[in-house]
This record gives structure tokens, C-alpha cells and sequence, in this order.
């Protein structure tokens, strides 16, 4: 079993950096004590699932996650694969497609890098706004290949929400079950039939920047999971916050982790949105997706 009986974040980083190229030091969170913390809170709430989606090359660090994990008792999910165009490693260029799904086919069996840590998910994979890149496409086909040897679900990384039916429709032209596949930071894009027609076509997809304001106000978040919920894709849906920065974190002032549960939650059943949807996105659909052979 994948993930533990309880409330999954489906799409969050415990360590990443990004600062070599975002230029400030925000954006490596490597806040360890802090994080600690944070998971701990989760945990006293029901949390009991991490999805950690950092990858190649966004300065993964397998064994940090791993002591965060056993130090609060969080079921942490570690991934494999290669992030959007300019966070690529200079070797996805030379590598084959075969090469690059044998990369991340060693990853799930073996384990990640040099420990014995075993990647449970294929992603983020991304592409870059309003267009997928050559170096992405290399990167989507070898995962696919990853996917059909292992049978390991896939989840993307879109920027801004963009190119989220172009996903879609590269994984049914490569005959992936779509049913495997989530699609990220829809909530991006603040259209509602952009997310529907996803959602159409069998894909899981995440409302995954929860809190990011400065993107999309989360009442507009509310009232597109209200629709979805009218529209009968309840079971299609995750949450989860993506933090990536310290200045998120509680001791940096910022909203933590725990403001899914306790402020947007919250938001979403005084817009309408059902508690039994609520909890599927939370609990029985990460079970589905990740638990499901």
C-alpha cells in the first residue's frame, strides 16, 4: 500500500531549490526544524500522506525527506522524473527517450540516486507556458515508457494552468490510461470549462496552489469545485498547497501548510461545496490513485 488510510496532500515539495535560477533564497526551502513542525500540526489533524513531487533538477534530497518523514511519522511519497524545460539537467539533451525511462524505471525498482528509496510517482513532469518543448516531449515519452513498465501513475506540472489538454491528448495518442494520469495547478487558470473538459476526458486533476491568492483568489477555487461537484466529477479531484517557498511557512509569517484545513476547508463548505467532496478529494481519492494496481 502506497499511501496510509487518512488526508493526502497529493503535490508538495519538504525540500526543493530553485534559487539558481529565481536569483533569491526564498525559493530554497531547506527549512528542516520548521518543516518538522509543520508536518507534526498536519499530523495532529489527520494528515498522514505527503505526495513529494521534487525531482530532477529541482536540488531533490531523498534521505532529508526521508529523516522528516520518520521524525513525524508522515507517510512521505517520493517521485522521479524531470521538471519543465529550464530546470531540465543539461543530460536530458543527450539521453535517449529509452534512456531518460531508464532512468526513472531504475528509480521505482531500485531506488533514487544512490539510496535505496524507492519513487513511488512520475512527475512532476511539465511543460512550459502554452507550449511543450522538445527536451519536454523527450521527457513525457520516456515517462509514458516508465508508466507501462511499472505501472507507477504520472503527475504534471502545467505552468499557469496552460497546455493542459495538450497534456491530455499526448497521453491518449500514446495509449496511457488516463485513469492513471493527474494533471496539476488547473486551478491556474480560473476557467471552469478548460477544467471540465479535463475532467471529461478521464483524468484526475488537482486544485494543488491552494492559498497562492496572487495567482487565483480562493473563492474563485471554491465556486469552480462547486461546479465540478454539480457536474458529478467527484471523484477526479485533489488538493494540495505546492509550497516551494520558506517565506510560506508559518515562522516566516506565511499561511503553512495547515491553512488547507483550516482556512480554505472551511471557505469551501460556506461556498457550498459538500463535506463528502471534501473528503474524497482528500482522503479516498489519493487512496484510489495511488493504491490502485
Amino acid at each position: 500500500m502506497v499511501l496510509k488510510k487518512g488526508i493526502t496532500y497529493m503535490h508538495e515539495h519538504t525540500t526543493i531549490d530553485l534559487s539558481r535560477l529565481k536569483n533569491i533564497d526564498d525559493t530554497n526551502l531547506n527549512c528542516y526544524e520548521e518543516t518538522v513542525k509543520e508536518y507534526k500540526k498536519l499530523y495532529s489533524k489527520g494528515v498522514r500522506n505527503i505526495v513529494d513531487v521534487t525531482n530532477m533538477d529541482m536540488r531533490r534530497n531523498p534521505q532529508y525527506v526521508e529523516r522528516v518523514a520518520k521524525e513525524t511519522g508522515m507517510n512521505i511519497v517520493q517521485a522521479t522524473g524531470f521538471y519543465q524545460d529550464k530546470f531540465l539537467p543539461d543530460f536530458v539533451t543527450d539521453y535517449s527517450i529509452k534512456d531518460l525511462s531508464d532512468f526513472m524505471v531504475k528509480e521505482i525498482n531500485c531506488g533514487i540516486a544512490d539510496t535505496n528509496i524507492r519513487a513511488q510517482i512520475i512527475g512532476e513532469i511539465g511543460t512550459s507556458k502554452n507550449v511543450m518543448t522538445e527536451n519536454e516531449r523527450k521527457v513525457f515519452s520516456a515517462s509514458v515508457l516508465a508508466h507501462k513498465e511499472t505501472g507507477v501513475p504520472i503527475t504534471t506540472h502545467t505552468t499557469l494552468g496552460t497546455y493542459g489538454h495538450e497534456q491530455v491528448e499526448f497521453f491518449k495518442n500514446h495509449q496511457v490510461e488516463l485513469s492513471k494520469v493527474v494533471i496539476g495547478h488547473v486551478d491556474l487558470t480560473g476557467d471552469i470549462d478548460y477544467i471540465l473538459h479535463m475532467l471529461d476526458q478521464g483524468v484526475y486533476v488537482e486544485f494543488d496552489t491552494i492559498g497562492k491568492e496572487n495567482y487565483q483568489p480562493d473563492k474563485l477555487r471554491t465556486e469552480m469545485l462547486l461546479e465540478i461537484e454539480k457536474r458529478g466529477f467527484t471523484d477526479k479531484v485533489f488538493l494540495s498547497m505546492d509550497i516551494t517557498r520558506k517565506s510560506n511557512l508559518e515562522y516566516m509569517g506565511g499561511i503553512g501548510y495547515s491553512y488547507l484545513l483550516d482556512t480554505f476547508v472551511p471557505l469551501a463548505l460556506e461556498t457550498g461545496v459538500s463535506e463528502s467532496f471534501i473528503n474524497k478529494m482528500l482522503e479516498d481519492n489519493p487512496i484510489e490513485f495511488m493504491n490502485r494496481g
